[in-house]
Order: structure tokens, then C-alpha cells, then sequence
């Protein structure tokens, strides 16, 4: 396995939270892809920090929040394209690919040759080794799909860095037209949260944060032109919580009543948040 930097190797915690699910409550999420890596990832990986059941089933959530927005995209707009950023191990296109759509999925080149191995490119999916915020896999698939829709995901990936570098690579997106973007945004306290507690449970304390949303619709005023808020749904709102631990409960619950975590889905146009 390469060398990864902090923030690189987060990229096991949503593998093994999927795998957590899909053999312990697959009422969140099912992933045999998931499930058939599970021998081929590194030796004792598992054993790595102390999870608990909450934190892993939030890296499974996040997942599961992701294919409900693809598939409302891919409802709305047949003729759609995904894209997604810090793909890392994730295996979306798996549990979501309907036969005909086309993918992109976009990590720096150490990440995506690790992923390669592990995950040989499928058919109707591209892979692009680049930075995500430099921009030019976004033209990249305008080269190839001109005036398709496009909705980019970035789950577990913006708040790892600076505020105005998101908002910069947000700006590029949506000047290039017809872009919706789908994130997991955390709040202040949220944020705090995470970095004091949950990243260490997952031995993954040296990954800072930085990037936090207070407000979707500020959000979209920051990014200007007639950028809007589609959406700040809690983050476990659609989470089939039944069998759960009572803890994991409770930290869901207080998780949404104070929107520590939510999911934000920002595009061009009118809408309003909901």
C-alpha cells in the first residue's frame, strides 16, 4: 500500500463503515462491492482507532444520503452526468448504475492508482487522477459531454480545507453552467466535534479541518451569480434507525436537531431551501 498523506488516508473510513453496514444493518445501506473488498484491504485496518457503532454508521450515512441525491438528479435530468470529487475507494457507481449513464470520478494520482487496483475502471466510468481543485476535470467533461447537466458529489471532502478554496472551486463550477454540486457540510460546533473527538476514535486525529457551513443560503451568496441553496436537509434525517444502539440514537438525534452535520445541495436558478 502507497505512503498517504493525513488527509489521504481517510479515504479507508467510509470503505469500512459501508462494510459495517452492509453486514450489520444493510436497512442503511447494502454494498456487496463494499463487502468483496473487505479481505483486500490492508492487514488489521479494522482494529485501526476505536470506532463505534456511530461513527461508523456515519461514514455509511454519508453514502447513503449520496445515492438518494443521485438518484433524484438522475430522475429529474435522464440525460445527466456524475462526477465525483475525492472519490477515494467509494463505490457509488456500483450500487447506483442504471446502464447507461456516464461517471467520472476525479482523486489525486496516488489515490486513483490505489484504486485502480482495488477497483478496475467499469465501463460507462472515468477515472481522472488530478486535483480536485484545480478545475480541469470539470472541463475535461465538458469536452466530452457539452451541454449535459452535471452534478458533482464531494462527500467528506471540503471540509478539509481552506473556506475560500471551496468557495473559489464552486464559483469555477458554476461558470461552466448546468452544475449541481451535493456536499456534506458541518457546522461550527459540528466541526469542533469531529476534530476533538470523532477523527481520533478513527485514529485519524492529524486530519484538520477547516471548512465549516453555518448557512447554505449564505453559502450561495458567497458564491454569487444566481448560485441558490437547493437544499439543507439534517444528516440523518432518511436514516432507518431501527435496532440501532441507544447512544447511536441519541447522537443522530442531537447531530440533526442542532445541525452539526447536513447535507447541502447548491445549483444555479430559483429554489429555496428545504
Amino acid at each position: 500500500m502507497p505512503e498517504f498523506s493525513a488527509i489521504e488516508n481517510t479515504l479507508f473510513i467510509p470503505m469500512l463503515g459501508r462494510i459495517y453496514a452492509s453486514e450489520h444493518f444493510p436497512n442503511i445501506l447494502h454494498d456487496e462491492t463494499a463487502l468483496s473488498l473487505k479481505g483486500a484491504l490492508p492487514e488489521g485496518l479494522a482494529d485501526k482507532g476505536s470506532q463505534s457503532q456511530y461513527t461508523l454508521l456515519a461514514s455509511a450515512s454519508r453514502s447513503a444520503n449520496m445515492d438518494r441525491c443521485i438518484r433524484h438528479f438522475l430522475r429529474r435530468k435522464p440525460g445527466g452526468v456524475i462526477a465525483e470529487l475525492g472519490c477515494g475507494l467509494e463505490t457509488t457507481y456500483c450500487r447506483n448504475d442504471d446502464g447507461h449513464t456516464r461517471w467520472y470520478a476525479v482523486d489525486l494520482p496516488e489515490v486513483m492508482a490505489y484504486r485502480r487496483a482495488l477497483l478496475p475502471k467499469p465501463e460507462r466510468q472515468t477515472y481522472l487522477a488530478g486535483d480536485a481543485f484545480s478545475g480541469d476535470w470539470i472541463g475535461r467533461i465538458r469536452v466530452d459531454a457539452p451541454d449535459a447537466p452535471v452534478l458533482v458529489t464531494a462527500g467528506g471532502l471540503f471540509h478539509y480545507f481552506e473556506e475560500e478554496k471551496v468557495v473559489a472551486l464552486l464559483r469555477t463550477l458554476h461558470g461552466f453552467g448546468n452544475v449541481e454540486v451535493a456536499f456534506d457540510g458541518v457546522s461550527g460546533i459540528g466541526m469542533g466535534m469531529m476534530q476533538k473527538k470523532y477523527m481520533k476514535q478513527m485514529g485519524h486525529a492529524d486530519a484538520r479541518m477547516f471548512f465549516c457551513v453555518g448557512s447554505a443560503a449564505e453559502l450561495a451568496r458567497r458564491i454569487g451569480g444566481d448560485t441558490c441553496a437547493v437544499a439543507e436537509e439534517p444528516y440523518y434525517r432518511h436514516v432507518d434507525k431501527a435496532g440501532l444502539k441507544l447512544s447511536t440514537k441519541l447522537s443522530m438525534g442531537v447531530s440533526d436537531r442542532l445541525r452539526m452535520v447536513k447535507m447541502v445541495y447548491v445549483r444555479e436558478g430559483e429554489g429555496q431551501p428545504r
